[in-house]
């Protein structure tokens, strides 16, 4: 990764480090891992597991936990901190407004915007985007290309919408949200009434909100409700291609993890935690806190702090002592054969 960065600008983003060696390097140039980093990179050890390579980096400067025992090269530069990751993502957020500038605030000429639309200060909207009747839209947030923004929609302020986004009518999103390229909000829940032979489409008249400080990942959906709404809880974090259908709740603070399908009606209290391609079944209570390991099956209700494993999921140390008999079955197979033609 191609980078411009003096230590001067560095060492500001890091209060209270402890600094060790020293560089002639007077710019940074790139940021790599530790063992593809050349002269003028920095790098940082930000797992244990990496540790090894850390006497042999060629980095110019490397961030540090606190604890690491070893002294830099000669020409380098160490700088020890609690947490090196955390370090690394303030160094991230400044690049990221380089790379990445803010567009002029303005509305491009490919655009419609609905003229009872009311767009604040400080507002982009990008070619191709469609902003409905009655939506608004609030300071300084961004909608990128090809985005559709429904009737009645409402978006807070310095919210970042990336190109492709579809919010339908009435659904609402907070301040700072950010919902990544090709997300869709308010899409119609997946419901249907068994009718002869036919299924009969049960209309969805609900809506999405979506709280503050929401970030949602690209390819995500989200359904309205049936008839009130669909809420995901301020500070929660979802990943790409998750399905999210009607009726949910997620609580504040969760993690939602790639590939992960919510059926209708389910309620994830705070700080719920889900890994990739989990599932879970309808109108359950997932409770505060609760750990839902990677392809888990979820068909009952979750007791707040749990952590499961497995489909149907299980306490995950039952799971890990299931799992580790599983692999001792073959042998254990092959001494009763050999056991039984002994005899």
């Amino acid at each position: 990764m191609n980078v411009s960065l003096t230590l001067e600008e560095i060492l500001p983003l890091l209060p209270g480090v402890a600094v060790n060696g020293g560089t002639s390097v007077t710019e940074i140039k790139g940021i790599s891992s530790l063992d593809t980093a050349r002269a003028e990179d920095l790098s940082f050890l930000g797992n244990s597991k990496y540790k090894s390579q850390v006497p042999l980096t060629l980095a110019s400067v490397v961030l540090l936990p606190e604890g690491y025992v070893g002294e830099p090269k000669e020409n380098q530069l160490f700088i020890r901190m609690k947490e090196p990751s955390r370090g690394l993502a303030e160094i991230c957020r400044l690049l990221e407004k380089r790379i990445y500038p803010a567009p002029a605030p303005g509305i491009h000429e490919t655009a419609y915007v609905h003229p009872d639309a009311r767009i604040a200060d400080g507002v982009f909207i990008g070619a191709f985007s469609f902003v409905g009747s009655q939506a608004t839209i609030g300071p300084n947030s961004e909608i990128g290309s090809h985005c559709h923004l429904g009737d009645h929609v409402r978006i807070g302020e310095s919210c970042r919408i990336h190109p492709g986004v579809k919010i339908l009518s009435r659904c609402l999103i907070g301040s700072r949200v950010i919902l990544n390229a090709g997300v869709v909000i308010g899409s119609e829940g997946y419901g249907f009434e068994q009718v002869g032979e036919s299924h009969e489409k049960v209309p969805h008249l609900g809506v999405v909100v979506v709280e503050e400080d929401v970030e949602i990942g690209a390819n995500s959906c989200i359904d309205r409700a049936r008839f009130d709404e669909t809420r995901i809880g301020a500070g929660t974090k979802i990943d790409n291609l998750v399905q999210i259908g009607h009726n949910v709740k997620i609580g504040k603070g969760c993690l939602i993890v790639a590939q992960v399908g919510i059926s209708g009606s389910v309620e994830f209290e705070d700080h719920v935690v889900v890994g990739g391609q989990a599932g879970f079944a309808g109108h359950l209570k997932i409770g505060k806190g609760a750990k839902i390991a990677g392809q888990a099956g979820i068909t009952k209700d979750v007791e707040p702090g749990a952590f499961l494993k497995g489909n149907p999921a299980l306490p995950f140390q039952l799971a890990q002592r299931i799992s580790v008999l599983q692999r001792k079955l073959p042998e254990l197979f092959n001494r009763f054969a050999e056991e039984s033609g002994n005899k």
